[in-house]
């Protein structure tokens, strides 16, 4: 190993909270590591993987990382040898087709892949008999893939800005994530590159933004067309064709292993991250919850991640239980820039706030007002922005959103001084009553705060894509639209305001809506959309904002 390759792994082994870094009553174990282990799979396709075996261990619990994105480099320092040298030992192995595994890649169908591999684990001498599997994002979805399924040896998981499913996180509301979908596209297909990663978000935002049709995107941007891109394209219109047997969130109450889950306020996955928490916790599971001040590629979010799973693992496969925290649920206020624990989510004394829009674009928690409707074009030809948001990869941290709330095509709603800091701790979702020109339109809400200043920050926001008869308008042309935001655990401080955005488009985080009904990447007209929301008692157009008393 060369010096600056040493310097490396003692940073990564070493740093502050990372699970490298042993406590003063802990053994640390030399690692020594086993290449390229051949794992069978059934169709005769072999995959590779790497196994860290803690010297001197004896039949040490084992944990399993099934990745598409390496198991050597930082992977192998962060995940395999961290881990080994608390005493575990740690089988990490590339998915289908990746960095050596044999097959052709097959982007999230890890569920026979996995309980392969699980089959040949069992059948290894140096098999200790318990087993935990990590990781965060595809990793994690690989951990339910076959989690409901893995048997009664899968003692514990960690997962971290992930989900059972991905469908709703490709098809948001409806619509489709495209900065994020072309984003995972590009670094599959360009991983192997120098700089690969890096260069990822920018090469996507240049296709992204450069009119072209959605289909020739990933040309674009990867340089070659990307099978699953296209196949994300293709069952927008019927997504059950492709999903069914890629969704797991229906086994997610099934599993009986010690569930962990880590993630962040800005990440692409929290909305259902949190309802596989609530699966668990109907189905009369105790797993435990943190939501940081994150976004999804955040360093800060692997390093609590890592650490998380070391004191769950500790836990539940070595009995050490002197890390576990007393209550399951963590969050950090952003505003009050505050960590709390509770013993669940919703939190206790939760209660939905009606913020109601108002006329001359005020908003409230009293009633609504008689008054006539706002208006407002959206033209696909030149589709609404998004500033920030969340998004796969980059910093999705709140912006300023003052240059966007100057459009004419982004309704501005604010509230009053606020005379007291106000929390805000659960799910957010919005009611809208709006009559189009169009069938075929989007819906986006967003909720800001407004600083004394008068800066602007976002701080969650949501989509829903309309069609024709969902939702069934009624005689007046009117659609009453429900829309889900990201959840939020916020502090409104004394002195600032609350503010809300309703628009058509937050481009290119989400693809512009051509207003014809077209599928999606068809190279056809676009069609504007004359816009009206309603608020008054017969359309109480509001947000429900999740407020818990001080």
């Amino acid at each position: 190993m060369g010096k600056n390759q040493g310097e490396v792994r003692h940073m990564v082994t070493t740093w502050p909270g990372w699970p490298g870094r042993p406590g003063r009553s802990q053994t640390v174990y030399r690692v020594a590591v086993e290449r390229d282990l051949p794992v069978p799979m059934p169709d005769g396709a072999v995959l590779l993987a790497d196994r860290y075996v803690p010297r001197d261990a004896v039949r040490p619990p084992t944990i399993l990382i099934r990745s598409p994105y390496g198991r050597r480099g930082m992977f192998g320092l962060m995940y395999g040898r961290a881990f080994a040298r608390h005493g575990f030992q740690v089988l990490m192995q590339s998915c289908r087709g990746c960095f050596g595994s044999g097959g052709v890649p097959s982007p999230l169908d890890e569920h026979e892949d996995g309980l392969a591999t699980l089959a040949w684990l069992r059948e290894q001498p140096w098999y200790g008999g318990t087993l935990a599997m990590h990781g965060p994002s595809y990793l994690g979805y690989a951990q339910w893939a076959i989690a409901a399924f893995a048997g009664p040896d899968l003692r514990a998981m960690a997962t971290s800005v992930t989900a059972s499913q991905f469908r709703d996180a490709a098809y948001v509301g409806g619509a489709f994530a495209l900065e994020s979908s072309l984003i995972w596209s590009t670094l599959t297909a360009t991983i192997d590159s120098p700089f690969g990663a890096l260069t990822a978000p920018r090469r996507t935002r240049r296709a992204a933004l450069s009119g072209r049709p959605l289909s020739e995107l990933d040309l674009l941007s990867a340089g070659r067309a990307v099978p699953f891109f296209q196949d994300l394209l293709t069952h927008h219109a019927d997504p059950a064709a492709y999903w069914d047997r890629r969704d797991f969130s229906a086994s997610v109450g099934e599993v009986e292993a010690a569930v962990t889950m880590l993630g962040g306020w800005y990440d692409v996955f929290l909305p259902w991250q949190v309802k596989d928490y609530l699966a668990l916790r109907a189905a009369g599971r105790r797993p435990q919850l943190t939501i940081g001040p994150w976004y999804h590629s955040d360093i800060r979010q692997t390093r609590a991640a890592n650490a998380d799973a070391l004191t769950w693992f500790r836990a539940h496969l070595l009995g050490d239980v002197s890390g576990l925290r007393e209550q399951p649920v963590r969050i950090f206020v952003t505003g009050a820039d505050a960590w709390r624990d509770y013993p669940d989510w919703p939190v206790p004394g939760m209660r939905p706030q009606r913020w109601h829009l108002r006329p001359g674009f005020g908003l409230g928690p009293g009633n609504p007002e008689h008054s006539e409707p706002d208006r407002y074009r959206y033209d696909p030809a030149h589709p609404t922005p998004a500033l920030g948001g969340p998004v796969l990869l980059g910093n999705s941290e709140p912006r300023d959103q003052r240059r966007l709330e100057a459009r004419r095509d982004v309704l501005v709603y604010t509230g009053p001084e606020l005379r007291e800091d106000t929390d805000m701790i659960g799910p957010v979702t919005a009611e809208l009553y709006l009559r189009s020109t169009t069938e075929h339109t989007d819906v986006v809400v967003r909720v800001c705060d407004v600083h004394p200043n008068g800066t602007s920050y976002n701080v969650c926001e949501g989509v829903r894509r309309l069609a024709p008869g969902l939702p069934v308008a009624g005689p007046d042309g009117v659609r009453r639209v429900e829309v889900d935001l990201w959840p939020i655990g916020h502090r409104f401080r004394r002195g600032h305001r609350i503010r809300v955005h309703v628009a058509s488009g937050a481009y290119p985080r989400i693809a512009r809506n051509l207003g014809t009904g077209d599928l999606l990447g068809a190279d056809g007209a676009m069609l504007a959309a004359d816009q009206e929301v309603f608020h008054d008692p017969d359309h109480p157009s509001a947000v429900v904002l999740p407020l818990v008393p001080r």
